[in-house]
């Protein structure tokens, strides 16, 4: 049984710490989370004195984007209801899913382009011919 997933900060008994959209699963007698898209988030300066952050993927070596944790490797979880860090979430989430997914654009190799009154029209011949 999966629940509604959240947004939470985890840091595992490792001492890594991420921030993830998450969602838990019970099976059994043991408890998974299925992180959507983690990242690590770095606070960095510059040297004019200015904040700002790093946001990198959790794992670097991967195109997925959903991971299964063990709730067991879990030291402590907290949800998250910041709209800036929510917001840089879903930032870095889109610009991976361009990145490894990206749009293809439509051309005639893909089939047949028309507007939905020339497609309904020789939909509609077709049909009045059978």
């Amino acid at each position: 049984m999966i629940e509604d997933d959240f947004y939470a900060t985890i840091k595992f008994k490792s001492g890594e710490e991420i921030f993830a959209k998450v969602a838990y699963s019970e099976e059994e007698d043991r408890t998974f989370l299925l992180l959507e898209c983690p990242i690590m988030i770095e606070k960095i300066k510059n040297r004019g004195g200015i904040q700002g952050f790093r946001v990198e993927p959790w794992l670097k070596t991967t195109k997925e984007d959903l991971f299964v944790v063990n709730m067991e490797d879990v030291l402590t979880m907290s949800e998250s209801t910041d709209i800036e860090t929510i917001g840089m979430h879903e930032t870095f989430s889109k610009q991976q899913d361009q990145l490894y997914h990206p749009q293809k654009k439509l051309n005639r190799k893909m089939g047949y382009i028309s507007t939905i009154k020339e497609a309904k029209k020789s939909l509609e011949k077709l049909y009045n011919k059978s």
